[in-house]
């Protein structure tokens, strides 16, 4: 199954693509240039892989939660892909693709939604899937949810942007902090992959962001 997967939820553009002989992948820090680079870089990981776009089987996206416009780039590359293409599509979080990222096995994933809060979930790895033991949300990091016992690692740049806060927060539960780690498009095909082949992939038209939050700045009055 040939698998192309677009994240552009951060300042990073993240690109992956499997084939049944290898993986190839792209991730750069692009500030807001995703738009202008994200067709250019697909063009160019289909010609490292030997394969024309018409070969692929379906198209994964970051669906968020992350910064609103990055996820309108990668839901909109991804319907346009797909309904050209006759292919599925199937969203990951971002926020799970961080903890597959990580290499840990229990993950307080955290990543900055500016305005002192944080995209957060807490996830569980157990025979091979990840169990969301805090639902996705959107919190200041002092309301941090708190999982239950320890050995959780922290990740995210949610850990670089309110580290202080969220280690206090989370007190004697945390083990470790990787603020460097981010959603990424690899992480996504492996979490995406055995998604297909139970046939959960959706019909073009269905690939939407999840935003978790419904405006993207402060009142002048708030500030």
């Amino acid at each position: 199954m040939n698998l192309l997967a677009l994240e552009t939820s951060t300042d990073r553009l993240s690109l992956a693509l499997c084939t049944q002989a290898s993986e190839y992948a792209y991730d750069a820090v692009v500030g807001q240039r995703h738009a202008e680079l994200i067709l250019a870089e697909v063009e160019a990981l289909l010609r490292q892989a030997g394969i024309a776009v018409r070969e692929l089987h379906g198209i994964v996206y970051g669906e968020g939660p992350g910064a609103f416009t990055g996820l309108r780039i990668a839901c909109g590359v991804a319907q346009g892909l797909a309904l050209a293409l006759g292919v599925p599509v199937l969203g990951v979080g971002t926020l799970e693709a961080v903890a597959e990222a990580s290499g840990h096995a229990r993950v307080v994933a955290c990543i900055d939604a500016r305005m002192g809060e944080v995209y957060h979930a807490a996830y569980e790895k157990g025979e091979g899937e990840w169990v969301a033991i805090t639902l996705p949300g959107l919190c200041a990091p002092e309301a941090l949810p708190l999982p239950e016992g320890g050995g959780w690692a922290g990740c995210g740049n949610g850990f670089a942007a309110y580290g202080d806060a969220l280690r206090a927060r989370l007190g004697e539960r945390l083990a470790a902090v990787h603020a460097d780690v981010y959603p990424q498009a690899r992480a996504m095909l492996r979490l995406a992959r055995p998604r297909f082949e139970r046939g959960e992939g959706r019909p073009a038209a269905q690939a939407v962001p999840v935003y978790l939050r419904d405006k993207v700045a402060l009142k002048i009055s708030e500030r």
